[in-house]
C-alpha cells in the first residue's frame, strides 16, 4: 500500500498538445512526474492564430506519443495509475473531443476512474501544487479568452468576483500586436518590443478607471492603439515600441486598479488569515512587466504574490492531473464515460454569464 495517488492528466484545449503525470500524497504534497509539452506554434504562425481544424489534427497525430513518452518518463505504467484526467472544456471542441476520447479510451482498457476537467479549474489548483498554498487565496486569471478575478474556497468551490466584458487581456496583446504588424504570438512580441520604447510618449485609456465593479475592459484601449498607429503611420521602429511600451504600461496600471479593491475585500472576508495570497495564472502570467506590478501591489497590501512557474502558466497537463488528484483526494467522485466536451465552461457556475467567464456572449 502508498499514501500516494498518480494520476495521469491529457491537456489538448487549444494548440499545445500535452501529456503529464503528478503524484499527491496524503500530506498534500505533490510532485510531476513528467510533463510532456508540444507547442503547435509553428503549424499556426503563418496563419496569425490558431486555426482549430490543424489543431485538432496535430492533437491526433501528437498525443498517442506523448501519453507514451510521458509514462515513461514517469516510470509509471497504466496499471500504477489511480485515474486518467482529461481537460473537457472550455476551448476548441475539436480538440477537447480527441483528448477526452484518447482518456477515456485509457480509463476503460486499463480499468481506471476518469475525471473531466475543466481547464480553468487547472490553473486554478496550481499554487496548490507549486507553492503548496491553503485555501482560500485569490486567483488573477489571465490568457488569451479570460480574464477573471476568482476567489478560491476550496475544490470545486470557486466564487468569480470580476471578469472581462469585452475582450480577454492576452487577445488585446494579440491584437494590439497584429495592429503594429508584430509576429504572433502577440504576448511575447509586445512585450519584447515595449522594452525599447518609452512607455510615456503616448498617453493611453486607463478602461474602467473609479468603476466600484471589478471587471476589466480592455477594447477601449486596443482601440486607442489603433487610433495611434493610424495617425503615425507609416510607423518607425521606434514608435512602434513606444506604442508597446504605452499600451504594456496601461495594462499593468489598469491591472493594479482594478485589483486593489478585491484584496481590499479579501481581507474583509478572512481578516484572520495570516498569509492572504494573490495568484496568476493563466499565459499572460508570464510577462514580467505584470508580474512586476502584481509584486509590487501585493507588498502595498501586504499579500504573498505567487506566480507558478512559466511552463506551468501556458497551457500544461500537470496541472490538468493535479486539479484530478485534488478531487479524488477530496473524495469527489470521477466522471461517467457518457460525458460531454464543452467549449464554454465556468468555474463558477453561479456567475451571470458574461464574455471572459467561460459562458457564451456575444460581441457588440
Amino acid at each position: 500500500m502508498t499514501d500516494r495517488l498518480l494520476i495521469l492528466g491529457i491537456e489538448t484545449s487549444c494548440d499545445e498538445t500535452a501529456a503529464a503525470v503528478v503524484s499527491r500524497r496524503e500530506s498534500g504534497e505533490g510532485k510531476i512526474l513528467s510533463n510532456v509539452v508540444l507547442s503547435q506554434l509553428d503549424e499556426h504562425v503563418p496563419y496569425g492564430g490558431v486555426v482549430p481544424e490543424i489543431a485538432a489534427r496535430a492533437h491526433v497525430a501528437a498525443l498517442d506519443g506523448l501519453i507514451a513518452e510521458a509514462m515513461r518518463q514517469a516510470d509509471a505504467t497504466f496499471d500504477d495509475l489511480d485515474a486518467i484526467a482529461a481537460t473537457t472544456g472550455p476551448g476548441l471542441i475539436g480538440g477537447l473531443i480527441v483528448g477526452l476520447m484518447t482518456g477515456k479510451a485509457i480509463a476503460s482498457a486499463a480499468g481506471k476512474p476518469l475525471f473531466a476537467i475543466n481547464h480553468l479549474e487547472g490553473h486554478a489548483l496550481t499554487a496548490r501544487l507549486t507553492d503548496g498554498l491553503d485555501f482560500p487565496y485569490l486567483l488573477l486569471l489571465v490568457s488569451g479568452g479570460h480574464t477573471q478575478l476568482i476567489l478560491v474556497r476550496g475544490v470545486t468551490a470557486y466564487e468569480r468576483w470580476g471578469t472581462t466584458i469585452d475582450d480577454a487581456l492576452g487577445e488585446a496583446f494579440d491584437k494590439t500586436a497584429k495592429l503594429l504588424s508584430l509576429p504572433y504570438p502577440g504576448g511575447p512580441a509586445v512585450e519584447a518590443a515595449a522594452r525599447a520604447g518609452d512607455q510615456a510618449r503616448f498617453k493611453l485609456p486607463r478602461p474602467m478607471r473609479g468603476d466600484a465593479r471589478l471587471d476589466f475592459s480592455f477594447s477601449g484601449l486596443k482601440t486607442a492603439v489603433r487610433q495611434q498607429a493610424s495617425a503615425l503611420a507609416p510607423l518607425s521602429e521606434k514608435d512602434v515600441a513606444d506604442v508597446c511600451a504605452a499600451f504594456q504600461h496601461a495594462v499593468t496600471e489598469t491591472l493594479a486598479e482594478r485589483i486593489a479593491p478585491a484584496l481590499t475585500r479579501f481581507r474583509d472576508l478572512f481578516g484572520d488569515q495570516p498569509h492572504p495570497a494573490l495568484v496568476v495564472a493563466g499565459g499572460v502570467a508570464a510577462n514580467a512587466a505584470i508580474r512586476e506590478t502584481l509584486t509590487r501591489l501585493c507588498g502595498t497590501h501586504r499579500f504573498q504574490f505567487v506566480a507558478p512557474p512559466h511552463a506551468l502558466c501556458t497551457d500544461n497537463a500537470a496541472m490538468i492531473a493535479w486539479a484530478a488528484a485534488e478531487r479524488l483526494a477530496a473524495g469527489f467522485d470521477p466522471q461517467s464515460m457518457d460525458v460531454a466536451p464543452r467549449s464554454r465552461w465556468p468555474l463558477d457556475s453561479n456567475a451571470e454569464p458574461a464574455l471572459g467567464s467561460g459562458k457564451r456572449g456575444t460581441k457588440a
